[in-house]
């Protein structure tokens, strides 16, 4: 795996080498602060980015609707012939099981070329991207014609109303920007080389159901006809013989395009077969089996992940419960969905509650300025690679900016396993050198957006 240096874009050469060597003290720094969501205590994390930001002369203000769940922004400005960048990280992390993590989930602990931690890929690797890329733009005197806004965000996992839901109505004026960078993309590594970059274009949009079943209570000795755990199952299972059709916009069409030109023949085969052929049913089965992500992200999906029913085995109960985690894609209509899942459960007895999650959001164009810098940021970087846009099945408070008007991507580090110590994992962790390369990424891709030619 190797990053090309370019020395910040040609006209600015930086020294990374002491840019890595202070990235590194201020990551470990903010990983160290336990934002554990809830409570959260953003505020720590907050803090700490002002006073090292004011202290570089980067005016920097809190914004609090809880006093320890405080957000923080940052501008430095440009001469206004463009419309601003905004640059989005956040502060708050899940929660750990620390008896199944092999290290302190909040010591930054460096072992075997990573560092360790709750937060370190979900999401205190942006935020200190985007403490590095103001300090970088204002020690190397950048000239911008944009303004570059930080936002670090509290309160993002589990769409908390101090976050994002807050600072929009509130403070609209502080984060208005033509172009967004946040999390939800990274890279691939394989055989020690970075395979593709992903940019984040779009998302699936998240919706809650309970679905409540009620019954006579009674003696289990005596089942009866209207049992609540009865119901519930049968509507369960009619739910999973529920087939989502499959659908492609801009952006799941040129993943697969671009994903077929860098796959072995057999799987380059499924990624155009999945475009062309007029008979897809074979290619998703296989994705369904084998490639749940591809699955995911070609039709809206419906999890039951929670159920409870009864608290005696000899005692029937009255009600019977289960949460369904949907995710539709961008362009579902919602409230048609709700009505159809009503008709395909065909119970009456069966009470069907919605939360909504983050609002619908059309994708972000794949034809902007911002774009085309993310790719050239990546020829740069990792020539051996290429850029791939994705459809998020995941959500993040993207979204919300997205249903504002902002074209948004969402980018990350370099991982080399997916699955192992990613984001919400047990032994959550970092290549170190990819937190480096990815300061570079940023850098490049800014610079070549918002820098005045």
């Amino acid at each position: 795996m190797t990053a090309k240096d370019l020395g910040g874009g040609g006209k600015y050469p930086v020294a990374w080498e002491r840019v890595e060597r202070e990235t590194l003290e201020h990551f470990q720094a903010i990983v160290r602060m336990d934002t554990t969501s809830p409570p959260g205590n953003e505020t720590l994390v907050a803090q700490y980015l002002k006073k090292v930001l004011e202290g570089e002369g980067i005016p920097a203000r809190l914004l609090a609707m809880e006093p320890n769940r405080a957000n923080l922004v940052a501008r430095l400005r440009g001469n206004g012939s463009k419309r601003p960048i905004l640059f989005m990280g956040h502060t708050d992390v899940v929660g750990v099981q620390r008896e199944k993590w092999s290290v302190d989930p909040f010591a930054a602990v460096r072992q075997g070329g990573y560092i360790w931690g709750r937060g370190t890929g979900d999401d205190k690797d942006n935020v200190t991207a985007g403490l590095m890329l103001l300090l970088l733009l204002k020690r190397y005197g950048v000239k911008l014609d944009r303004d570059v806004i930080f936002l670090a965000e509290g309160g993002e996992e589990g769409y908390s109303p101090t976050g994002i839901r807050y600072v929009i109505p509130n403070h609209w004026e502080e984060i208005d920007a033509e172009f967004v960078l946040a999390e939800g993309g990274g890279g691939i590594v394989q055989d020690g080389r970075v395979r593709y970059l992903s940019i984040a274009t779009s998302e699936k949009v998240r919706l809650e159901v309970q679905l409540i079943a009620r019954g006579t209570a009674g003696h289990g000795s005596i089942p009866r006809p209207d049992s609540a755990v009865v119901s519930l199952a049968k509507a369960i299972s009619r739910i999973a013989a529920w087939e989502q059709p499959m659908r492609l916009d801009e952006t799941t069409r040129a993943y697969f395009q671009r994903l077929a030109s860098i796959s072995p023949p057999e799987a380059a085969a499924r990624y155009r077969a999945i475009l062309e052929s007029s008979d897809r049913s074979g290619v998703e089965r296989y994705f369904a089996e084998h490639e749940p992500r591809h699955n995911s992200m070609i039709r809206t999906t419906l999890s039951p992940n929670v159920l409870k029913a009864g608290f005696r085995a000899n005692v029937i109960p009255s009600e019977a419960e289960a949460i369904l985690d949907i995710r539709a894609l961008p362009d579902e209509n919602l409230p048609a969905f709700v009505e159809r899942l009503r008709e395909v459960i065909a119970d009456p007895r069966i009470e069907i509650k919605t939360t909504f999650g983050r609002p619908a959001a059309p994708a972000s164009s794949l034809k902007t300025e911002m774009f085309a810098a993310l790719e050239k940021a990546q020829k740069s970087l990792f020539p051996e690679s290429i850029t791939i846009p994705i459809l998020l099945p995941g959500a993040t408070d993207m979204s919300p900016l997205r249903a504002k008007g902002l074209q948004a991507y969402g980018i990350g580090p370099v991982v080399d396993n997916e699955e192992i110590g990613g984001a919400h994992a047990d032994d959550e962790r970092i290549l170190e050198k990819s937190l480096y390369d990815f300061i570079r990424f940023v850098w490049h891709a800014v610079v070549e957006v918002a820098a005045t030619k």
